[in-house]
C-alpha cells in the first residue's frame, strides 16, 4: 500500500519526510527531528535539532536539557524544502502536538500519543482534517472505555479518604510527566497533605511556570527520622513507579499502594501489579476516543502505529478505509517513563 510519493515513511532511524528531510518523533540520532511530546520514547536525546510545540518549551528542556531547540505556536505554519508543517493540540500532555503536513496538494497528519477526555492540564485534542492520518493504538481494544474523570477521582479521593481515617500513608503511582499533574487537579487536597517525589515536583514546576495550577504539595521526607517527625499518616505521597522501593515503604510506615495507568482496567493486569488498588486513568484515547479522532479527521488512509495494531487495521479495512501498519519504537503507556515498554509490559 506503500505509495512513490507519500509524505511519510519508515525508515530505521524512525518516520521520515522524504520529500522535507526531516523525522518525526525519531528514535535513532538524526539532523532534524520534529517531536509530538516530551516523554522519554518520543523525545529521545542525540539530535542535532528539534522542533516542538511553543507549550512544550519547558517539558522538553527538563527532559533534554540545552538543545537546539525551536519552537511553534499551534497552528502556526512554516515551509520547510517545500512542506508547509504546522503543531496541533494532541491533548496528551503538556505541549503535545500533531504534526500536519502538506506537500503538492497532500495533507498528512502524525497524530503522536494524543486523547480525546477532558484534562485541565493540557491543550485539548483538535481534529485536523487530512487525506491521510497516522494513528497510534495503545489501547485500541473494545475492552478499554474510560469512565468520566469525576466517577474516577470518586474512586481516588473515596481510597484516599478511608486511608486518611485510619492515619495509614495512600501512595499512588504514575509517571512524572502529565499522569501526575492530572492527578493532582483531581484529588481533594482538603483530605491531607499531599507529597510529591523530586521527579514529580520538578514537572510540576514546569506545569506552574506554564500557568497550570496545581494544589499545593510537599516534598518527600528523606529519612525515618524525618517522616517520624513529620506524622505523615493520612497524607497521600505522589511517585513514579520505579521510585517505590523498599527504603521508601519503611520510611513512610502504614501505606496503601495504588497505580494509575489504563492499564488498570485489565483486572489480571492489576493482580500481577499486586498494588492494593488500580485506577484506569490514561494520557491516551480509549477505544471509541481512537475511533472519533479518527472520523473526525475525514481521512480516507489509516497509518496504525504502536499498541493493538492488528486489531485496529483490520477494524478499520472492515469499515471500508484503507488501513495500514508501521513498525515503530513507541512504548505506548509505559508503567516507568524511564523505561519505555511495548504494551502489555
Amino acid at each position: 500500500m506503500l505509495k512513490a510519493n507519500d509524505l511519510i515513511v519508515q525508515r530505521p532511524e524512525g518516520l521520515y519526510c522524504p520529500a522535507g528531510d526531516f523525522y518525526i518523533d525519531p528514535w535513532r540520532p538524526v539532523s532534524r527531528a520534529v517531536i509530538t511530546h516530551a516523554h522519554a520514547d518520543h523525545a529521545r536525546r542525540g539530535h542535532a535539532h528539534y522542533l516542538a510545540a511553543s507549550a512544550a518549551r519547558g517539558v522538553m528542556r527538563a527532559r533534554l536539557g540545552d538543545v537546539a531547540l525551536q519552537c511553534l505556536d499551534y497552528g502556526q505554519s512554516i515551509v520547510h524544502h517545500g512542506v508547509s508543517l504546522s503543531l496541533h493540540p494532541a491533548g496528551h500532555v503538556l505541549g503535545s502536538a500533531q504534526v500536519r503536513l502538506e506537500h503538492r496538494g497532500q495533507v498528512w497528519v502524525v497524530s503522536g500519543d494524543y486523547k480525546t477526555s477532558c484534562d485541565p492540564t493540557c491543550t485539548p485534542f483538535e481534529p485536523v482534517r487530512c487525506d491521510v492520518f497516522i494513528t497510534e493504538s495503545t489501547f485500541g481494544l473494545p475492552i478499554y472505555r474510560w469512565h468520566s474523570d469525576d466517577v474516577l477521582f470518586g474512586q481516588i479521593n473515596a481510597w484516599w479518604s478511608a486511608n486518611a481515617a485510619q492515619g495509614r500513608v495512600s501512595v499512588l503511582m504514575a509517571y512524572s510527566l502529565g499522569k501526575a499533574q492530572r492527578l493532582l487537579k483531581g484529588l481533594d487536597p482538603a483530605i491531607a497533605p499531599i507529597l510529591v517525589h523530586p521527579a514529580v515536583e520538578a514537572i510540576n514546576q514546569v506545569y506552574r511556570d506554564g500557568a497550570v495550577a496545581l494544589p499545593a504539595t510537599g516534598p518527600l521526607p528523606q529519612s525515618s527520622a524525618a517522616a517520624k517527625a513529620a506524622a505523615l499518616g493520612g497524607a497521600l505521597v505522589l511517585c513514579p513507579p520505579n521510585a517505590l522501593t523498599p527504603a521508601l515503604l519503611r520510611r513512610l510506615g502504614d501505606v496503601s499502594t495504588a497505580f494509575a495507568s489504563g492499564w488498570m482496567q485489565l483486572r489480571g493486569a492489576r493482580r500481577r501489579a499486586a498494588y492494593d488498588r488500580g485506577f484506569a486513568l490514561s494520557d491516551h484515547a480509549d477505544w471509541p476516543g481512537l475511533h472519533s479522532a479518527i472520523a473526525a479527521t475525514g481521512a480516507q488512509r489509516v497509518i496504525v502505529t504502536h499498541g493493538s495494531v492488528a486489531v485496529m487495521v483490520r477494524h478499520l479495512l472492515e469499515r471500508g478505509l484503507q488501513a495500514q501498519a508501521f513498525q515503530t519504537q513507541y512504548g505506548g503507556e509505559p508503567v516507568d517513563e524511564t523505561e519505555p515498554q511495548e504494551p502489555g509490559a
